[in-house]
């Protein structure tokens, strides 16, 4: 979640760069950059942003198998052979 107390204008962020990148790396929570007033842009640190993506596509892989294991109880699937069967056809592969 994004703290509030962590909105700066794109000015206030390049006056004080260095500043920011430190507590940036050392809080590990992101600061919201504004444009006139309005906010536009997000900053945190690399290793944060990883994690984040990281658990993201975790999610997701999460979602896509519960996602087939309900179709699969519905009985819309196909039998393993006749999938592989396809996916060496449309990927041009053998044996």
């Amino acid at each position: 979640m994004i703290d509030l107390r962590e909105v700066r204008s794109v000015t206030e962020f390049q006056r004080n760069i260095k500043g920011y990148l430190g507590r940036l790396k050392a809080g590990k929570r992101p600061m919201v950059l504004t444009v006139n007033g309005r906010a536009e842009l997000v900053v945190q640190d690399a290793e944060s942003y990883q994690l984040m993506l990281d658990r993201l596509q975790r999610a997701e892989t999460v979602a896509a198998i519960r996602e087939g294991l309900t179709e699969m109880e519905r009985g819309e699937g196909i039998p393993l052979a006749e999938a592989e069967a396809k996916l060496r056809k449309k990927h041009g592969l053998s044996r």
